[in-house]
């Protein structure tokens, strides 16, 4: 992620300030552009941002419920951003729970949002691809017809990713994380993790691309349901570290895509975020070793997956270690083994080859 400056006073903001701290200005994204602005507002009730003076933009429609900060060129024809634009279903808004945590899981669409269009990935909603365009239902536990609890299921049906609520309530979200053995489980990482099955659909399967795929991730014409079944039951197999990103991947070669896709995304947003802070790594090490990083490219157009990795390994050591100095786990509880490396290059072909 991008460090941001206000066109007005030259503080520093953040991607999903709606105000700067510093002279007040009120702020909104634009998308197109890739810019957080300062904005002016014009007599018919919209917007002229600073960094874009000569265009007329709306807020969009969530920004009424303080959950989006993007905006809408006025000519555009609709009301909703970029990213809102593919929700399909959210919560009963009326219940101030379901709110706050609606507000949570637009926070982590729009910062997914930010990647997909960064690379200029195909993102058709469901007005511009009614059966198969990406849309999101964000949905809360419910009561069935027979009195018992129903559940809903995080995961990915031919574009539509369905997000359980209770996902953005921290306290749950951890429960969840700690019973089912995850060393990470947020917000973010379920956004990029379920939006990799799409991206399997789009640029694997309808891509041309499923040989090459089978060669590094193996034969996803494997049962399933059977896969999944026999993961939780059994777990993972032993030494799976040495192939595998987590255990979630080892299920089945579609989640082994989507865990790889989900990685490959943090690596890139994490490297992008340490270059705008000029972040390096070089400790003194004795015996002559080698721990030592600098951000002097720009991680979404990075020439290969190696260039990411060779960066990031030493940051996230780094960070993990200022965590822990803390108190807290390790912020990248994972190890890149060399076949896991082989499949974020692919990942990295098949965005950068788009």
């Amino acid at each position: 992620m991008k460090l941001f400056q206000c066109q007005n006073c030259g503080n520093a903001v953040h991607f999903d300030n709606t105000a700067c701290v510093s002279c007040g200005m009120r702020l909104g994204y634009l998308p197109e552009s890739g810019q957080l602005s300062a904005l002016t507002p014009d007599e018919a009730g919209g917007w002229r941002p600073l960094a874009d003076p000569d265009t007329r933009y709306l807020s969009c429609d969530n920004a009424a419920y303080d959950a989006c900060n993007w905006l809408v060129r006025a000519d555009d024809g609709r009301t909703v951003c970029a990213a809102c634009r593919h929700n399909h279903m959210v919560p009963d808004l009326t219940v101030p729970h379901n709110l706050a945590g609606w507000r949570k899981l637009e926070g982590a669409k729009h910062h997914l949002f930010y990647s997909l269009l960064r690379w200029h990935l195909p993102a058709p909603d469901r007005a511009e691809d009614p059966a198969h365009g990406l849309a999101f239902d964000f949905l809360a536990d419910s009561t069935a017809p027979t009195g018992g609890p129903q559940a809903v299921l995080t995961g990915h049906d031919e574009g539509l990713i369905t997000i359980n609520i209770a996902e953005a309530d921290d306290a749950e979200r951890e429960k969840r994380r700690t019973a089912m053995g995850e060393p990470y489980r947020t917000l973010l990482g379920h956004f990029r993790h379920e939006v990799g099955h799409y991206y399997w659909d789009v640029l694997v399967r309808d891509g041309g691309r499923l040989e090459a795929f089978r060669a590094v991730f193996g034969d996803e014409t494997a049962d399933y349901g059977a896969a999944l079944q026999a993961h939780y039951e059994n777990g993972p197999p032993a030494g799976w570290q040495e192939a595998y990103i987590s255990t979630y991947a080892t299920s089945h070669p579609w989640e082994d895509f989507a865990e790889t896709w989900a990685h490959y995304l943090h690596m890139v947003d994490a490297l992008e975020t340490a270059g705008s802070f000029g972040l390096t790594v070089q400790p003194r090490i004795a015996n002559g070793g080698e721990l030592q990083a600098e951000v002097t490219f720009q991680p979404y157009k990075a020439p290969d997956a190696a260039a990411l990795i060779t960066a990031f390994v030493p940051l996230t050591v780094a960070i993990n270690a200022i965590n822990r100095s803390m108190g807290q786990p390790d912020l990248y509880p994972f190890v890149l083994s060399a076949p896991v490396m082989q499949k974020l290059q692919f990942i990295h072909d098949i965005v950068s080859g788009h």
